[in-house]
Formats: C-alpha cells, sequence, structure tokens
C-alpha cells in the first residue's frame, strides 16, 4: 500500500514538472517569436496612423498665408495694352499694400539664360518682403515647377488681335506714342505707310513679325520661337489653358479687371472702379497710326503665320468668355457661390 502511493506521488510529480516545462518553455520561446514577429525590417519606413486629436494638430501646422504670400506673375506681350493696366496697379499698390516689381532683362531680350531661370525662380520665391507681389516684363512663360518650387506664381497676361497688335506696333517704332511723345524711336523719319511696306514686301511688315503672341504663352524651348511651328501653338495653347489663371483679351480690358477684381481681391481690389474713372484705362496711344487697307488685311490674312496666331488668339477669347459666364448665375443678376452639404459623419 505504501508502495503504490509512493509510486502515485511520483507520477503526480512527474506530471506536475512535465506540465511547468511546457508552460515555461511556451512562454520563453512565444515571447521570442512574438518578438520577432514584432520587430521591423531594417531600413523600413513604418506607417504612422493619427488619431483625431494628432490629425488636427498636424493640420493647424499649416499656417501657410496664401493671401499675403501672394505673387501674379504678369509676363506681358508687347502692344497688348499692358502699360494701362501696370500703371493701374502702380497706382493703388500702396493703397492695398502690395509691391509691383518690373522684370528688366538685357538687351530686351524675352527669354532667360539657364543660371537666370533658376536664380529668378528661386528670387521671386525667398523674397518674402515683397509679397504681396505683382510682377511684370516682356519675358516668355517659365515652367516654376522645374525648379523644385513648392508654391509657383499665379500667371496672367492679355492678347490682342494678331494684325492690330502688327499695325500698332509698326507705327509706334516710328513715331512713339502719348506716353513718352518725347522720345525718339528706332524707325523715327521712316514715313513709309503699312500698306506700302506690304505692297513693297518689306521686312517691317512680314507676317513673321506677329510670331510673338505664341512664344510668349509656348516658353523657353528653342521650338516655342521658330515661326510657323505647329508644336509651339499646341504648348502655348497647353500652358494658356493649364498654366494661366487668367487671360483677357485687349479689346475687353474693362472685363479683365473686373474678373481679377472679384478673383484675388487682397491685390486687385478697387481696380475696376479706377479703371473707369482714371485717366489710365487708354494710357498708352500709339501716334499717328493708319488702319491698314482692304487688300492689305486680305493680303496678311492669307499667310500661315497670322492663321496660327489668330488661332491662339480665339482660343484665349473662347477661355475668357467661358470665365465671364461661369462668373454669373444663369440668371444674370449674382455671383456664382458654392457650398458643402451632406457632411457625414456629423
Amino acid at each position: 500500500m505504501r508502495k503504490m502511493l509512493l509510486t502515485n506521488i511520483k507520477h503526480w510529480l512527474f506530471l506536475m514538472s512535465t506540465i511547468c516545462l511546457i508552460v515555461i518553455g511556451y512562454w520563453v520561446f512565444g515571447t521570442e517569436v512574438k518578438i520577432v514577429a514584432l520587430k521591423p525590417l531594417t531600413n523600413q519606413r513604418q506607417p504612422s496612423v493619427l488619431g483625431v486629436d494628432e490629425w488636427r494638430k498636424a493640420i493647424s501646422l499649416d499656417n501657410f498665408d496664401y493671401e499675403e504670400q501672394l505673387v501674379v506673375l504678369y509676363n506681358r506681350v508687347p502692344k497688348t495694352g499692358s502699360t494701362s493696366f501696370v500703371n493701374i496697379a502702380y497706382d493703388l499698390c500702396k493703397r492695398n499694400r502690395f509691391h509691383v516689381l518690373h522684370i528688366n532683362i538685357t538687351a530686351n531680350s524675352h527669354v532667360l539664360s539657364l543660371p537666370n531661370q533658376v536664380s529668378f525662380a528661386r528670387n521671386v520665391t525667398k523674397w518674402h518682403e515683397m509679397k504681396p507681389a505683382l510682377y511684370h516684363g516682356h519675358v516668355a512663360y517659365l515652367d516654376f515647377s522645374k525648379f523644385q518650387i513648392s508654391h509657383n506664381p499665379i500667371y496672367i497676361n492679355l492678347v490682342r488681335k494678331p494684325l492690330d497688335r502688327l499695325v500698332s506696333y509698326y507705327y509706334f517704332l516710328r513715331y512713339g506714342d502719348n506716353y513718352r511723345p518725347n522720345l525718339v524711336r528706332k524707325k523715327a523719319g521712316n514715313k513709309i505707310t503699312f500698306d506700302e511696306c506690304v505692297k513693297l514686301k518689306q521686312p517691317d511688315c512680314d507676317p513673321k513679325n506677329m510670331w510673338l503672341q505664341i512664344p510668349f504663352f509656348c516658353g523657353h524651348a528653342a521650338e516655342c520661337w521658330e515661326p510657323g511651328s505647329q508644336w509651339a501653338l499646341n504648348e502655348a495653347k497647353n500652358n494658356l489653358v493649364n498654366k494661366y489663371f487668367l487671360v483677357g483679351v485687349t479689346e475687353q480690358m474693362e472685363d479683365f479687371v473686373d474678373l481679377l477684381e472679384k478673383s484675388l481681391p487682397r491685390m486687385f481690389h478697387g481696380f475696376r472702379e479706377y479703371y473707369q474713372h482714371s485717366n489710365k484705362s487708354h494710357l498708352r496711344n500709339t501716334l499717328n497710326k493708319r488702319p491698314p487697307s482692304e487688300e492689305t488685311v486680305a493680303a496678311i490674312m492669307e499667310s500661315k503665320i497670322w492663321k496660327m496666331e489668330n488661332e491662339l488668339y480665339e482660343y484665349a477669347l473662347q477661355q475668357f468668355e467661358f470665365n465671364k459666364r461661369k462668373l454669373l448665375q444663369p440668371d444674370k443678376k449674382q455671383i456664382q457661390r458654392y457650398m458643402y452639404e451632406k457632411i457625414k459623419p456629423k
């Protein structure tokens, strides 16, 4: 009886020892497995999951002031009425608390060298003392995204009927304008009319001279400046609709000013009223300008360059008219508005 009791005790102790060993082993090896499984892979970034409070805190760090950091770049095409618009900006910049800066490029070049492209893009972005700012100058479109710029400027521009612009420039080189009437121009003394120039097929009235609005919107690529390039026209149209905030037409300057004031009031507040009631609406008028004859117009319109430049103008006009229509409600009585609704979860 005693022997049987000892045997049972031994069996019980063995069973308990076995169970203890199993429990200890499971804890040791199981913990090790869990540790290995949770250990991140070398150089692997772990995703961060933010709670509501952390998310709100992160959002609050985005304190970029879009109004006070506003930069508008007006790469003005010559002889499109740009002087009238810019002088309104100079007159109202102090009242509206923004800066106006003229971009003056050596030898009146319309393109920047590669070092100057980088320098200009960085300077415009980092010159916070000058913000808000309106930069203006006869310079071709420059894509700031190529230079690791986080906040691109807002591009605006004006276009004009290509033949009207060419005729205006033709007489401007001979007689100047009422803005600086005493300044002697490049072709001063040449009294040949535009009609006579076309009949004589002189270089000053060559349709190739109309090739300017397309390259201004196309940019700094070499082919932009090749007269008659279909690629340049396509690039100009693409930039006009995708890279520019607003492109107006000279013939509707007041509506252009009005759209800017309603869209970007931080800078352009009061521009329309000033345009209407000041003497800046037609600041620069070319002297002794004569309209071309029907024969001259017909001859110019036969050229490939005119057709391409006019295509860009008509494209810009279509976009401008579209933007004007979308400003108002269908009843034409109130400005279009938008709101957020059906927001869930509440």
